[in-house]
């Protein structure tokens, strides 16, 4: 069961729209502005599979045009709190990881 999990964490757009997500209820249009590059389709991809997974809850207006409002869910919070964990180690350890990488393709360079 795990590797489904982590399989639904692994694609950015997750990591993005949740991290949109994490400072309070959006409107579509609000999330679209926010996740630079996602194309529609893929916007609503990605939450349906979020509402489905238990992370985003969507409320629906019944106004003209319908207005629909995303927002996380107890579990999308920590979701987010974990995620915003795993982004602060990437900006402390991206210099090493640069390094590293230079250092791998010095010595490809070298045989």
């Amino acid at each position: 069961m795990s590797h489904t999990v982590l399989e639904m964490l692994a694609s950015k757009w997750v990591y993005l729209v949740v991290g949109a997500l994490k400072p309070g209820k959006r409107r579509y249009g609000e999330m679209q502005r926010k996740v630079e590059g996602i194309t529609p389709k893929m916007l609503t991809q990605t939450l349906r599979v979020l509402e489905r997974d238990g992370l985003v809850r969507r409320e629906i207006f019944p106004v003209i045009p319908p207005r629909v409002e995303y927002e996380l869910t107890d579990l999308g919070r920590n979701l987010a709190d974990l995620l915003n964990q795993i982004r602060v180690w990437s900006e402390q350890h991206a210099p090493d990881i640069r390094d590293a990488r230079a250092r791998s393709l010095e010595g490809e360079l070298v045989v």
